[in-house]
């Protein structure tokens, strides 16, 4: 005979466990998902890299069963490089498709466009594209309006001038032996931010600056300022551009045989398809490079042979790992916080220690991503013969030995 549990409290509690589990079950089967919205610009390379590489960990998340339950989604918007484009797409991502979370961004006037909108909405954001300092120092000014802003890549513009003066001082000066540089940069916020540093830091070093000037983004004859640089005495040019001009600029230098060898940072020309799309002008330039196939963390080659299989591209630009990791770091803060509110995810994220694609993942107290030694460090690649790249600085990273361009001789 079997006991006749409807005599005893036993019985409902067996009654009540089982409807507690089934709705356990209902109520996670049914978890809405958590919709991650996507502001970049769609019809640039980096902005689909960054599409690409974010769906790449979303995949592996959704795999092993997401996060708390819930899987992640991705709904993208076109944000394009002009500011007002930029502030509809986040409105859109917010108001319309209600995200949970703003990952993307490329460029820093329309990120700073975009920041008191974001605020207002109090909707977290991390970026994975701009570079201006001026970005993240909002949190440090206004903690309570802009709390929701994080960079997770790149490093600031301020850390890359930096790492380039480091550049000139350990590669240029030390492994070149060359010590009068010109600098040139394209005339916007990112850059002119950067430059005045760069010059200070370079010239701290001991580097002979002999010039540093900008030039208008409407430059399509680069001669007379080349032959302004050659006219200086400088025996290394430093380059910084992030947009189309990096193109028509290195095809000029490389016809001309321009006796003064180039590096620096060059957004363009970290796109795996540059040295074919410059007919190989491009060789021996080296720039300051995030996404290069090499060991720098257990993770790097993974995500990089991952991100080639999906795509079929022979490479990601640096925006590619970064919104990568940033897809991971939002995860493990939304893990220990149990929950996607903002103000429970940003104490988790400033809490944060993670190793990613890049190097070890940190904020600082404006929730900017930590730079140097330990941290995420800038790379100086140099494009090669057939398009091959290798890293020449910093000497822990190094993976090939540099040349110069096969026109001069050193």
């Amino acid at each position: 005979m079997f006991p006749d549990y409807r005599k005893s409290g036993r019985f409902y509690g067996l009654i009540l466990g089982g409807f507690l589990f089934t709705a356990s079950v209902f109520v996670q089967a049914q978890a809405p998902n958590i919709r991650i919205g996507v502001p970049t610009p769609l019809q640039l390379q980096v902005g689909r890299d960054t599409v690409d590489s974010m769906q790449i960990a979303v995949d592996e998340i959704n795999a092993k069963g997401g996060v708390n339950g819930r899987k992640f989604e991705l709904i993208a918007a076109d944000e394009t490089e002009n500011p007002e484009t930029g502030i509809a797409a986040i409105k859109k991502l917010i108001a319309d498709e209600k995200v949970d979370v703003l990952i993307g961004g490329y460029t820093s006037g329309v990120t700073l466009a975009q920041l008191p909108h974001i605020s207002r909405a109090k909707t977290l954001y991390l970026g994975v594209g701009a570079a201006s300092p001026a970005i993240t120092q909002r949190v440090k000014q206004e903690y309570e309006n802009y709390k929701y802003i994080f960079r997770v890549n790149p490093i600031n513009a301020t850390h890359q001038a930096r790492a380039l003066a480091d550049f000139i001082s350990g590669f240029v000066m030390g492994d070149l032996g060359l010590r009068k540089i010109a600098i040139i940069g394209e005339n916007v916020k990112w850059v002119q931010d950067l430059v005045p540093i760069l010059r200070k830091g370079a010239s701290g070093t001991g580097a002979d600056v002999r010039l540093a000037e900008f030039f208008d983004t409407q430059t399509s004859d680069f001669s007379p300022l080349l032959a302004k640089v050659k006219d200086s005495g400088a025996q290394f040019l430093v380059v910084i551009f992030s947009h189309g001009w990096s193109d028509v600029f290195v095809k000029q230098w490389y016809d001309a045989r321009f006796p003064i060898p180039i590096g620096g940072i060059d957004v363009k020309s970290m796109d795996a398809d540059f040295y074919k799309r410059v007919d190989g002008k491009s060789l021996s330039e080296i720039t300051g490079n995030l996404s290069v196939r090499a060991p720098i963390t257990p993770k790097t080659i993974p995500y990089w042979d991952a991100f080639v299989k999906k795509t079929g591209r022979s490479a990601p630009v640096y925006s590619g790992p970064g919104a990568y990791d940033a897809i991971y770091v939002y995860a493990e803060a939304v893990r220990r916080a149990r929950s996607t509110d903002a103000d429970a995810v940003i104490k988790e994220l400033e809490k944060i220690d993670y190793v990613g694609v890049l190097g070890r993942i940190q904020f600082d107290d404006s929730h900017d991503v930590k730079a140097g030694p330990g941290f995420i460090q800038l790379g100086f690649a140099q494009w090669q013969d057939k398009g091959e790249r290798i890293i020449v600085w910093p000497k822990e990273l190094r993976t090939g030995k540099a040349t110069f361009p096969p026109w001069i001789k050193k």
